[in-house]
């Protein structure tokens, strides 16, 4: 990459930088550091230094002077809602589809074309681009799958690891490892031995999440992404190498540290760690279970990550059995069912009969309820009893008229009741199928679609996340508003929705 893209806004920019969030210049906190600086920032910061102390000094208009805005969310994209939505989603993915282009400010150029999400996220975001393929794999894209898998080994090859998006200000986190569930879909498409090309990716993602697990001790049980736990199991978390304000909320992340109370850099540590995670917020982090001032990323050992890991340990094994390593591929079939037996040991409450995170520091079980509880059940790692017990308590607790809320608390978050999401609804749907729990996931399946049909022929519009407890209503809370577009919500529905016409 040449030295442009390498242009990090919240590290070269300085005094000007938190001068422009904290007031703030932009009502969303992401726009800044996604402006195009004019000239050098070198130069830009000496004319802000000669002008900012002068009477009249305009911060705004001095910024629009020197950065090129990125480009607004485009809310002109018309739909015709007398048309099956799959021909709408059809419709979207050009319009959600990047051609790779010149580095430019704080985006990190890619060698192939991508899809956004759509909105405010201009970039590629790591794990919703495998809920996008799902829907792309439905619509014979099979050159874009592989040219996002191919982007996604692209930044793993310069960067070390798949960041969160493909932005600078994001490189210091990743988000959930659903390369290798990438990988299975374009597998799906071209074969199977199509998987032995990316091992070396895959292995390099695999080296990122479990770097220092070798050095770990009772004295020192948790560094970077890995946590030794009492029995000697190796377990894993989310983490942010940077202890700052994220630079794309600023200003909401100052203002939070400063209200809990604590230590700034622990914070901003667990507010990043919690963005790695995806699930940026949910009550899910909060050692209170109601405010993001009590959050506490760092210190559980997360079901949903540590299931995710279990099928990147099984898909290196199934690419050394391709290349006929046997000693690679015992290996990595031991490490999975070592990391199988722990998260079922350490994340399953036999009396709640559910799968929660592992709280590591306190040494006991979280006590509050998600959607992450489906993921063993996802990927085969639970038994049938408990995969009954997942069906029983989803079907008691979480099911809703729109579908599953993320969780059972209302406090505000985007990740908690009511918002349903549509990478949620799928590893729910999916995983309740796998275990034979087939009406529960007909009956999820069937709500989530009619939510996102009945607010589409309203709006015109796919969204983001949706209220799961009122008809035809929209996703609310948390940071930003509600967004358009949208890459996750397209790909699961169209899945679905193709699924339902196979029957």
């Amino acid at each position: 990459m040449d030295g442009q893209a390498q242009f990090r806004p919240h590290q070269e920019l300085g005094d000007l930088f938190k001068a422009v969030q904290v007031a703030p210049v932009f009502p969303d906190s992401k726009t800044f550091p996604d402006c195009v600086p004019r000239s050098a920032p070198a130069e830009i910061l000496r004319a802000y230094a000669q002008e900012k102390d002068k009477p009249g000094f305009d911060l705004k208009a001095f910024v629009l002077r020197h950065f090129e805005l990125p480009p607004t969310p485009g809310n002109d994209y018309q739909a015709d809602t007398s048309q099956p939505v799959t021909d709408h989603i059809q419709a979207l993915w050009p319009v959600l589809t990047r051609q790779p282009q010149q580095q430019k400010g704080s985006l990190l150029a890619l060698p192939h074309a991508y899809v956004v999400p759509g909105g405010r996220f201009r970039e590629i975001y790591y794990w919703d681009s495998y809920f996008t393929m799902l829907g792309l794999q439905e619509s014979q894209q099979t050159q874009l799958i592989q040219n996002m898998v191919d982007n996604f080994a692209f930044l793993i090859e310069t960067v070390g690891h798949i960041p969160n998006g493909n932005r600078t200000y994001y490189v210091s986190r990743s988000q959930p490892p659903f390369f290798a569930l990438m990988l299975r879909v374009l597998a799906q498409q071209k074969g199977q031995q199509i998987l032995s090309t990316y091992a070396p990716a895959l292995e390099k993602e695999y080296a990122f999440w479990m770097d220092g697990a070798q050095n770990l001790t009772a004295q020192k049980p948790a560094f970077r992404r890995v946590v030794l736990l009492p029995d000697g199991n190796v377990l894993n978390r989310y983490w942010d190498d940077d202890p700052s304000p994220r630079p794309e909320a600023y200003k909401e992340d100052l203002e939070v540290a400063r209200a809990s109370g604590r230590n700034p850099e622990e914070v901003f540590r667990n507010i990043r760690a919690a963005a790695e995670s995806g699930w940026d917020f949910s009550s899910r982090w909060f050692l209170d279970g109601k405010s993001l001032e009590s959050i506490r990323t760092t210190e559980l050992v997360p079901v949903d990550l540590n299931a995710l890991l279990y099928h990147v340990e099984v898909l290196l094994a199934d690419m050394a059995h391709l290349r006929q390593d046997k000693d690679q591929e015992r290996a990595y079939r031991a490490k999975a069912e070592k990391r199988k037996k722990a998260l079922l040991a350490y994340c399953w409450n036999p009396t709640e009969q559910f799968f929660f995170d592992y709280d590591f520091v306190r040494q006991k079980l979280s006590t509050h309820p998600t959607l992450a509880a489906v993921t063993p059940l996802f990927f085969c790692m639970a038994t049938k009893a408990q995969a009954r017990g997942v069906a029983r308590k989803l079907e008691r607790d979480f099911l809703r008229q729109g579908g599953l809320p993320a969780t059972l608390v209302a406090s505000g978050q985007q990740w908690d009741a009511p918002n349903g999401w549509a990478p949620l609804q799928w590893m729910s749907i999916q995983g309740l199928k796998a275990y034979g729990q087939n009406k529960l996931a007909s009956t999820i399946a069937w709500n989530w679609v009619n939510q996102n049909l009945q607010v589409y022929k309203q709006t015109g519009k796919l969204t983001e996340k949706y209220n799961v407890e009122k008809p035809a209503t929209q996703g609310g809370g948390g940071e930003y508003p509600n967004q358009d577009g949208f890459g996750w919500t397209n790909g699961v529905l169209l899945k679905l929705i193709k699924q339902q016409q196979r029957k």
